[in-house]
This record gives C-alpha cells, structure tokens and sequence, in this order.
C-alpha cells in the first residue's frame, strides 16, 4: 500500500476513498480515528489518509482521479440574454433564466 493523500476531515476522506473504489482503485480510508488524539499529537499527524494498493499504473491513475475529484469540471455556458455563466450556477444572474438542458 501506498499513501495517496492527506484528507481535511473523515468525511471527505471517506468520499474520496469510495469515489476511487468506485472507478476500479483499490482504496482504503487510514487514520479514520486519530481526530481524538488531535490535542496529544500534532494535527497534520491525525488527518486521515486515502491508501492505495502500490502497483504503478494503478497508483497513477488514482492520482489523476483524485485530482479530478479536487477540482471538478465547472460548467460554463451561454444565456439568451449572451451573457457568459460560469461555475456551478445553473441560473443567470443578468436574467433570471434557467440554464438550458440538453
């Protein structure tokens, strides 16, 4: 096993962790319960962690889905009224409009 990466919190450990199980990455969630111990030990050192199994390829490839997990695709498109919404807006805010479907 090899460490991937260093998680904020549980939660999004765990995310990330299923995200990478869910496209074929064998991953595991470490440190899930040093939080507690966050007072005894330094911080950085109770931040859970996402493990993968050691082989290259798959190594690899769970960098760049992680990656891609940190920084989603933003949509980017144009109203009716031509103005240009970007992020995750799926309203204008020049119009009111709705983003179209589709």
């Amino acid at each position: 096993m090899r460490r991937l990466a260093q998680a904020p919190n549980l939660a999004i450990a765990t995310l990330w962790a299923d995200a990478l199980r869910a496209q074929g990455v064998s991953a595991s969630v470490q440190r899930e319960f040093l939080a507690a111990a966050a007072g005894q030990l330094p911080p950085d050192q109770c931040l859970p962690e996402i493990w993968v199994e050691e082989e290259d390829e798959q190594f690899q490839r769970a960098e760049q889905l992680l990656a891609e997990l940190r920084q989603p695709a933003q949509h980017r498109w144009h109203c009716v009224c031509g103005e240009l919404v970007e992020g995750g807006f799926e309203q204008c805010w020049r119009c009111g409009a709705m983003m179209p479907t589709g």
